[in-house]
């Protein structure tokens, strides 16, 4: 079993996890931090399967599923950003 990962979450995310900005999770990688948010907060799933942007220590990752995370690591989720 992986060690919890503080997970910072900002924007609407917070709302589907009872206002919370940080949670922790069980996860090695970004892909298993999405899958247990998902499944923990069901009303996080629709946004999440739409695409978030994943910080880890200052640097943004959005489409690197497999990139590892840990308990040391800053992490923190941001709905997505469309612009035009």
């Amino acid at each position: 079993m992986p060690d919890p990962v503080t997970v910072g979450l900002f924007g609407a995310l917070r709302q589907h996890a009872d206002g919370a900005s940080q949670v922790q999770v069980e996860a090695r990688t970004i892909h298993q931090m999405l899958e247990v948010l998902a499944e923990r907060y069901p009303g996080m799933a629709p946004q999440l399967a739409r695409g978030v942007s994943v910080s880890i220590d200052g640097r943004i990752y959005t489409e690197s599923l497999f990139e590892r995370i840990g308990p040391d690591n800053e992490v923190v989720l941001l709905p997505r950003v469309a612009g035009g």
